[in-house]
């Protein structure tokens, strides 16, 4: 596919992405490289890998990092509770016979990582915010991303039938090893220019009207510009417009509180709300409408 092919599929499962994300991604099949997208929560992406299975009509696998997260809720586990009722089933067998028994596909619980190399036709995998977990399982990681094998000391290495299109996201809550950045290409994903922002609406948003789609990404790029401790993300702006569309709202200037009681769309702290009064509501619709 083309860069403009990539950027066109994408739209059509209803993610618009700009050009150097298309570029990442035309990137990523033809060097076969994981792909790390850094970016302030809330800009979108999660949704690439999404889009990314839509468009490929493959299957998304997702693996969520957090603190203490380790190789065994990661990769694979042994189903312990089957295991001792094949034992108990078994007894008086041969110790050996039995070992090969339990230890065997039927008793194995695939995780993300292992399943995502199993899978017939090669999935999008989503690591998601990688940040969140800890140096030793980051370094766990960088054998899988670059030979796609794992090895279970019960049945030896496994190969990776396909490989999957690996997407890797992080908030920056953390800095990252270099060992795992020269393992992956990178793009660092903004918010969306205002501009963009009213695509990513008419998108996604069935039925707005194109001039309330253009207010709220107005709105929006507005209360970014504000001292917000939480600024709003592209997932907060769809909310409020849909929310807007579903009061009848057609102009924002004419039903300025509805745009304030909706607030509760965007503003995700007690502190924000506190800042973004009925005052600072107006003066900010005066500016789109």
């Amino acid at each position: 596919m083309t860069r403009e092919e990539i950027a066109d599929g994408l739209a059509a499962v209803g993610y618009i992405a700009d050009r150097d994300l298309a570029t990442a991604l035309l990137l990523m099949d033809m060097l076969r490289r994981p792909l790390l997208i850094e970016g302030e929560a809330g800009v979108g992406k999660t949704e690439v890998a999404k889009a990314l299975s839509d468009l490929h009509g493959t299957n998304l696998i997702r693996l969520q990092c957090y603190e203490g997260l380790d190789q065994s809720a990661a990769l694979y586990e042994w189903n312990y509770q089957r295991q001792l009722l094949a034992i108990k089933a078994r007894e008086g067998a041969d110790a050996e016979a039995i070992e090969a028994a339990i230890f065997s596909e039927r008793f194995l619980l695939a995780r993300p990582l292992l399943a995502a190399i199993r899978q017939d036709v090669a999935p999008v995998l989503l690591i998601d915010e990688v940040d969140r977990a800890d140096e030793e399982f980051e370094a766990f990681l960088l054998e899988l991303l670059s030979d796609f094998q794992v090895s279970i000391p019960e049945l030896g290495t496994i190969v990776a039938k396909t490989i999957p299109r690996v997407v890797l996201t992080s908030n920056g809550t953390r800095e990252l090893s270099d060992a795992l950045r020269r393992r992956c290409l990178y793009h660092h994903l903004d918010y969306p220019s205002q501009d963009r922002e009213v695509k990513i609406i008419l998108t996604r948003v069935p039925g707005i009207a194109a001039a309330l789609g253009r207010q709220v990404a107005g709105l929006i790029a507005a209360l970014r510009r504000e001292e917000l401790a939480k600024v709003p993300g592209v997932a907060e702006t769809l909310d409020w417009a849909r929310a807007l569309l579903g009061l009848g709202v057609a102009d924002v200037g004419d039903d300025p509180v509805a745009v304030y009681e909706t607030l509760a769309c965007v503003l995700k702290t007690q502190e924000d709300r506190a800042r973004i009064g009925r005052d600072v509501t107006d003066r900010l619709i005066a500016q789109v409408a």
